[in-house]
C-alpha cells in the first residue's frame, strides 16, 4: 500500500494527458486515443511497463508546484472553502442560484454536487459557476446508474442491483465508460459511485437496487469493473458508504443507522470490497453516517466523525490515501450529531477531507475559522487536506480549466450505443428461477398463450414483442374467478408483474396480486416474468404452481423486449440471481435455457451496422411518400439473426386518416410464391416425392397430353419453361362495359357460386378448371429462353393440392406458419383481422369495382377465391422476415429443420447462368443492372418482388434479411407506371443497408 499514492497520480496524470490530447468531444464520448468506449483494455495505467511508469514522475513536479503556487496565495478563508462541496439544483430558481454564487465568490467553496435537473441547465451554470471561482470548482454528481439518477433527457443504465446479475465484467466495464465519458463531456469530475453496500438486508429502506447484491465477492468485482470504465475516462470514481451501509433497516438520511456486526464480520464482509477496490486505484472514499459500536465505542457516534473509522481503518489499516468525502452532511444520521460548524470540525478531525452538501456554509465557515485561530484545527491538518484536494484538481485537469461545449450536449451525452449495451446488459442480466418440465422457452409455438398484467406500470413493449413470435392474447377481467374460466382455454400463462423503476420502495405484490397469482397458478400452467426488484418475490412462501420463473429487474423497453426473447428463445438466460429469496433461492442461482434460432432484436451496432446511416431510411421512405409512389411502408432489417430495424412510415392511404403501424398487412403479390407455394414444394422435393427431371404430365395430370407436358421442374420454377407470362383470365368474365356477368357471378353465395371474389361478389366454384384448361392450351416459345411467368406457380398449387389432397392455405398453416410463429401471414385477412388493420391495394374500376382492401389484388388470384400459387398472401414484414430467415438459416428456424441444407441449396442454385439466367428455383438471383436490387449485393443472394411494391431479399455472405413492403398501387397503378420501381426506392434502401455495414 505504500506505493499507492504514486501509482494513482501517474494513473491519473496520464489519463489527463491523453484525453486533452485530443478535442473535447472526442475526448469525452471516445476516451483517449488508444482506446474506444467498447475496448476492453481500458485500464490504461495497467498496460505500461516499468520504464513508462518512471516517465510519468516528472509530471509529478510540474503538479506538486501548480499545488504550491496555488496553496500559497490562499488566505485561512479560502483555504477553509476548499474543503466544501455545496449542493446545487438546476431545476430551481435564481434565488437558488445567486446562493450558489454568493458561496463560490464569497465563501470561496471548493465544489458542487448538483442534484436534480437537467444536462444544459446543468452545463450553463457550471460555466456560470466556474467563472466566478477563483480556483476552479470540483463537480460531483451522484451519477450511480449513470446522468439519469439526477438529470432528465439522460440515459437509463440498469441498476447496481441488475448488473449484480451480469457474470460477464467486461460488460460492466463498458457501462463505467459510457458513464465515465458522459460525466466527462458534462464537465463532472466525480462520478459519487460505485455504491459498495452490500445489501445483505432485504428491508435496507435506501440501499437496495443501489447494490451489486448480497455477495461480497461479487460486489467486488462489479464495483472493480464499474471504476476501471469510469476512471479510464478521466472521471473520478467514489466508493459509498464506508464502512457498510448494506444491512441497516434504517436510512441514514433521516437517523443513525446501527450496524451490530462485530469487527471481524465488517473487516471480512463490508470492508473486503474496498479492499478489492483500493488495489485497483480507487480515488476516493465517501464515508457513511453509522453507529457501529464494534468499530467506534462512544455512545450514537458517526463513523463520519470517527477517527478510529477514518484514520485508524481507513487509512492506515487500510492504507488508503486518495481523496475521503463525507456522506452528505445535512442527513439527519449527520445533524442531529452536531450542529453545523461543530460538525465540520468533528469530521475534518476524524480524518475525512471534503465535506459534502453542508447544512449552512456560512455558520460553518465562521467556525472553523475560529477552531483554526484556536489551534483546534491546525494548520499542518488544513494543508493535508486543502493541498490532497488541489493535487486531485490538477489531475482533473482543472490547472488548465475550460469551460462546457454547450452545442451538441445532448446529442454527445446520449450515444446510439447505449442502446446497444444496454441490449447486452439485459441479455446477460434476466435470471430463470424456475423451468419445470424445460417449460422455457417456449418451443411449441402452436400452443395457446394467454398474457395476465399484474403491477400498474406500462406493459405495452413486453406484450408486442411477445406477439412478434406467436399469438398471444391478453385477458383482463375484475374477478379471479372469471379470469380463471377464460384462462381454462389456454395452454400456458404468462403472468408479468411490471412496476415502476422509480419506486424501488414501492415495487411490492398487492395482497390483492397474491391473491391472484396463486390462483392463476394453481389451475394453470403459468410462466411469472417479474419486472421489478427480486425483492419481489420474499412474499410467495411456495413456488410449486409456478412452472417458470423468469426476473427480469427493471421495468425498461429493453428489458422488457430481451425477456420476451428469453421466453421464446431468441436468447438464452445467462443471469445469476444477486441476492437470496427465503430459502426457495440463493444468491447465485440461475438456470440456463436453450437458444433457439428465432429472430432476436437488438440495436444495429450489436450487429456491425451504423444506426446514422441507418437513418437515412427515413428520407428515402418520406420522398417516396411525397412523391406519390406509395401511401405507406414497413421496412425491416435483420442481421445474424437480429431484427436491428423495424419501422413503419406513412398511412394506409393518401387521406392519411390511419398511420401504419409494424403489425398492419400488406397484399404481397409475389411474395406469395417464395413465402407460400415454394417452401411447401421444397418439402416434397426434399422427401423425393419430385427431382430436377420430374415432367409436368406425371406432376398434373391435364397437362399430360398438351404442350407442356415434357417441361421438367427444373425448367419450370427457373421460369425457363416457355411459358406465357401472364393471361388476364377476368376480362371473359366481363360484358362489354367491363362488369362482371351474371353467367359467372353472384352477388350472393350459393352451392354452385361460394368462391367468393370481392364484397358481395362471388364466382362460380368451378371456374377454376377453366383457369386450368387456359393455361394449358396456351402457347409456348418456340426458343427456349427466359420468360417469367405466373403459369409456374399456378400450376405448382395444382399439384400440391393434387399431392397431398389438402389445400395449399391449410398447407402452408400446417407445415410452416404455425410452428414458425407467423401469426399474421394468411390468405383472406378479413377472416381473422380488421380492415383498418389491412393496407387497401387499389380502388378497382375495371373488375370488381369497389376498394380492394383485405382481398389479393391480382385479378386471376381474387378468381381462385383468393388463394392461388402465385399471389394472395396478407403478412407484415415481422412475419415475412421468419420465412427469410428460415431460408438464410437453410431450413432451420426455431431448431426445426423444415426441409435440408441439401435441398435449400439445390434451389438456390442458378441452372442457367451460363445462359444469363439469374434464378434459381422459385428464388429471383438477378443482381444485375435489370435486377431488382442495388446491385451491392453478393451472387449468393436470394429473394423476389411483388407487384404492389415489395421485397424480400436475403445475402447469406452479409447475413442480412431486407424487407420491403408497400402498397404502391394504391388507389391506382398510374399511367406514369411504377414509380416506386423507377425511382429506385426500394435499390436506394438496400445501399443505405450496405453501406452501413461497419467494415
Amino acid at each position: 500500500m505504500k506505493n499507492y499514492f504514486i501509482k494513482i497520480s501517474l494513473y491519473i496524470a496520464f489519463l489527463f494527458l491523453i484525453t486533452n490530447c485530443a478535442t473535447t468531444k472526442k475526448a469525452t464520448i471516445t476516451g483517449n486515443l488508444k482506446t474506444d468506449s467498447f475496448r476492453n483494455d481500458t485500464m490504461v495505467y495497467k498496460g505500461l511497463n516499468k520504464s513508462e511508469r518512471k516517465n510519468f514522475l516528472k509530471d509529478s513536479d510540474s503538479e506538486t508546484r501548480w499545488v504550491d503556487s496555488i496553496y500559497n496565495k490562499l488566505s485561512v478563508k479560502e483555504k477553509l472553502g476548499q474543503l466544501f462541496m455545496v449542493s446545487a439544483y438546476s431545476n430551481k430558481d435564481s434565488i437558488h442560484e445567486n446562493k450558489v454564487k454568493d458561496l463560490i465568490e464569497n465563501y470561496k467553496v471548493g465544489g458542487i454536487i448538483f442534484f436534480q435537473g437537467g444536462p444544459v441547465r446543468q452545463a450553463k451554470l457550471t460555466n456560470e459557476y466556474q467563472a466566478k471561482a477563483k480556483v476552479p470548482l470540483f463537480i460531483g454528481l451522484d451519477a450511480e446508474w449513470g446522468l439519469s439518477m439526477r438529470l432528465d433527457s439522460t440515459y437509463v443504465f440498469p441498476w447496481n442491483m441488475t448488473l449484480g446479475a451480469i457474470q460477464d465484467l467486461n460488460l460492466i466495464e463498458k457501462v463505467g465508460i459510457q458513464m465515465g465519458a458522459e460525466a466527462k463531456r458534462m464537465g463532472i469530475h466525480f462520478n459519487f459511485g460505485p455504491v459498495l453496500d452490500i445489501n445483505t438486508n432485504p428491508k435496507n429502506p435506501i440501499i437496495g437496487n443501489r447494490s451489486f447484491g448480497e455477495s461480497k465477492i461479487n460486489v467486488a468485482n462489479k464495483g472493480v469493473a464499474l471504476m476501471k470504465g469510469v476512471q479510464s475516462q478521466g472521471v473520478f470514481s467514489t466508493g459509498k458508504h464506508f464502512p457498510g451501509h448494506g444491512d441497516t433497516s434504517a436510512d441514514s438520511h433521516y437517523t443513525l443507522p446501527l450496524v451490530t456486526f462485530s469487527k471481524d464480520r465488517i473487516d471480512s464482509v463490508e470492508l473486503y470490497p474496498y479492499k478489492k477496490m483500493f488495489d485497483e486505484g480507487l480515488v476516493s472514499v465517501m464515508v457513511g453516517h453509522l453507529n457501529i459500536p464494534s468499530l467506534e465505542t462512544k455512545a450514537d457516534y458517526p463513523s463520519s466523525a470517527s477517527y478510529n473509522i477514518v484514520t485508524n481503518l481507513l487509512q492506515n489499516q487500510l492504507g488508503f490515501d486518495g481523496l475521503i468525502i463525507t456522506d452528505g452532511l445535512a442527513m439527519k444520521g449527520a445533524t442531529d450529531f452536531k450542529g453545523p460548524g461543530d460538525l465540520e470540525l468533528a469530521v475534518l478531525l476524524a480524518g475525512n477531507d471534503m465535506l459534502l452538501g453542508p447544512e449552512n456554509v456560512p455558520v460553518a465557515m465562521t467556525k472553523l475559522e475560529s477552531y483554526y485561530n484556536e489551534g483546534i484545527l491546525t494548520e499542518e491538518r488544513l494543508a493535508h487536506s486543502v493541498k490532497k484536494i488541489l493535487r486531485y484538481k490538477f489531475k482533473a485537469g482543472l490547472n488548465n480549466y475550460k469551460a462546457i461545449e454547450i452545442k451538441n450536449l445532448i446529442a454527445d451525452i446520449n450515444p446510439s450505443q447505449n442502446d446497444a449495451l444496454n441490449y447486452k446488459l439485459y441479455e446477460n442480466a434476466i435470471t430463470v428461477l424456475k423451468n419445470k418440465k424445460e417449460i422455457l422457452p417456449i418451443k411449441d409455438l402452436s400452443q395457446k398463450i394467454a398474457y395476465v398484467k399484474l403491477g400498474d406500470d406500462s406493459n405495452s413493449t413486453f406484450v408486442s414483442t411477445l406477439k412478434k413470435y406467436t399469438n398471444v392474447t391478453e385477458l383482463a377481467s375484475n374477478s379471479i374467478d372469471s379470469l380463471n374460466t377464460e384462462l381454462k382455454k389456454y395452454d400456458i400463462v404468462i403472468i408479468g408483474f411490471h412496476k415502476e423503476n422509480k419506486t424501488w420502495a414501492k415495487q411490492d405484490f398487492t395482497e390483492t396480486e397474491m391473491l391472484w397469482l396463486q390462483e392463476i397458478a394453481k389451475h394453470n400452467k403459468v410462466i411469472l416474468d417479474v419486472f421489478a426488484k427480486p425483492y419481489t418475490l420474499l412474499p410467495i412462501s411456495d413456488f410449486d404452481a409456478i412452472e417458470g420463473l423468469v426476473v427480469s429487474y427493471q421495468n425498461s423497453d429493453i428489458s422488457q423486449i430481451v425477456s420476451a426473447e428469453v421466453v421464446f428463445g431468441a436468447v438464452e438466460a445467462k443471469g445469476k440471481l444477486p441476492v437470496s429469496i427465503n430459502k426457495s433461492f440463493r444468491v447465485n442461482d440461475g438456470l440456463s435455457t436453450t437458444k433457439l434460432n428465432r429472430l432476436g432484436f437488438t440495436a444495429p451496432e450489436n450487429e456491425n451496422l451504423n444506426p446514422k446511416i441507418l437513418a437515412k431510411i427515413d428520407g428515402i421512405a418520406q420522398k417516396a411518400i411525397d412523391g406519390k409512389m406509395t401511401p405507406g411502408m414497413e421496412v425491416l432489417i435483420a442481421r445474424k439473426g437480429n431484427v436491428i430495424f423495424q419501422k413503419s412510415y406513412g398511412h394506409l392511404t393518401y387521406e392519411g386518416t390511419k398511420e401504419v403501424i409494424n403489425s398492419d398487412l400488406y397484399d404481397v403479390a409475389s411474395l406469395s410464391k417464395m413465402i407460400s407455394t415454394l417452401p411447401n414444394v421444397m418439402q416434397l422435393y426434399d422427401r423425393k416425392k419430385v427431382t430436377l427431371d420430374t415432367e409436368l404430365k406425371k406432376m398434373v395430370p391435364i397437362f399430360a397430353k398438351s404442350n407442356k407436358a415434357n417441361i421438367n421442374f427444373k425448367d419450370l420454377l427457373t421460369h425457363y419453361a416457355g411459358l406465357q407470362a401472364w393471361i388476364p383470365f377476368y376480362k371473359a368474365t366481363l360484358d362489354s362495359n367491363n362488369k362482371p356477368l351474371e353467367k359467372y357471378y353472384h352477388k350472393v353465395p350459393s352451392a354452385a357460386f361460394s368462391t367468393k371474389v370481392a364484397d358481395d361478389l362471388y364466382i362460380r366454384n368451378d371456374y377454376h378448371d377453366t383457369i386450368m384448361k387456359i393455361i394449358a392450351n396456351s402457347p409456348l416459345s418456340i426458343k427456349k429462353e427466359y420468360k417469367y411467368s405466373d403459369f409456374t406457380f399456378i400450376i405448382l398449387k395444382e399439384y400440391l393440392e393434387r399431392k397431398t389432397k389438402q389445400p395449399l392455405e391449410v398447407l402452408s398453416q400446417k407445415n410452416f406458419y404455425s410452428s414458425l410463429g407467423m401469426n399474421y401471414t394468411l390468405y383472406n385477412p378479413l377472416t381473422k383481422f380488421n380492415k383498418n388493420e389491412i393496407a387497401p391495394s387499389e380502388i378497382d374500376t375495371y373488375f370488381r369495382h369497389q376498394v380492394v382492401q383485405g382481398y389479393v389484388h391480382d385479378m386471376a388470384a381474387a378468381m381462385e377465391g383468393g388463394v392461388a400459387g402465385h399471389a394472395g398472401i396478407f403478412s407484415n414484414a415481422m412475419d415475412v422476415a421468419k420465412m427469410m430467415q428460415l431460408y438464410l438459416q437453410k431450413g432451420n428456424y426455431g431448431n426445426i429443420q423444415y426441409f435440408s441444407a441439401a435441398t435449400f441449396d439445390a434451389f438456390n442454385t442458378s441452372y442457367y447462368a451460363a445462359e444469363g439466367v439469374e434464378r434459381g428455383l422459385g428464388f429471383d438471383k438477378r443482381i444485375g443492372k435489370d435486377g431488382p436490387t442495388c446491385g451491392c449485393v453478393s451472387k449468393a443472394s436470394f429473394g423476389h418482388t411483388g407487384f404492389t411494391g415489395d421485397i424480400a431479399w436475403v445475402d447469406p455472405e452479409t447475413e442480412i434479411v431486407y424487407i420491403f413492403l408497400s402498397n404502391r398501387t394504391y388507389p391506382e397503378v398510374t399511367a406514369e407506371g411504377n414509380k416506386l420501381a423507377k425511382e429506385k426506392i426500394r435499390e436506394e434502401i438496400q445501399q443505405i443497408i450496405q453501406d452501413a455495414i461497419i467494415k
